[in-house]
């Protein structure tokens, strides 16, 4: 594991590093599984039960909650954020009644900056998420999509 500087980085001993991860300071990692030559850029948390890949880029003021799954060589932008729960509540979060719903990056795809990823959904392989994007439904493969709500505007072959 590569930390410059180290200082400000918090990896609870519930971490599962690969080899070669680079994460860089700010970090709040905890329960979470890192893949091999992956790097967590500035002021990213990774909750507990979430998977990250092998070769992923994780770039600064992003959030991944539980329940995320990247897989491997995936671009995930700046301020990119997940959600785990259709319908949070403060109740819910306080007594532990909430619903947690999966969400599973594949292979190759790429997220732009300030993206919401919305819960429950799959991300296609090679699909493109475009910058300030919120994905409320799955994306096919090789697809780009961009807006709010997110749409179809190419589709790969």
């Amino acid at each position: 594991m590569n930390i410059p500087g180290r200082r400000f980085v918090n990896v609870a001993e519930d971490v599962k590093l690969g080899r070669d991860v680079t994460i860089f300071e700010f970090v709040n990692l905890y329960g979470c599984e890192i893949g091999d030559e992956s790097r967590i850029g500035a002021f990213v948390e990774i909750q507990r039960g979430a998977v990250i890949g092998r070769r992923v880029r994780v770039q600064s003021h992003t959030f991944i909650c539980s329940g995320v799954c990247i897989e491997d060589d995936v671009f995930i932008g700046h301020g990119v954020t997940f959600i785990n729960d259709r319908h949070p509540t403060a109740e819910g979060a306080r007594t532990g009644t909430w619903t947690l719903e999966p969400t599973i990056v594949r292979a190759g795809a790429s997220i732009g900056s300030g993206a919401v990823v919305l819960c429950g959904l799959t991300i296609g392989a090679g699909a493109r998420i475009g910058a300030g994007a919120v994905v409320t439904a799955d994306v096919a493969p090789g697809a780009t999509v961009a807006g709010v709500p997110a749409r179809l505007i190419h589709q790969r072959t």
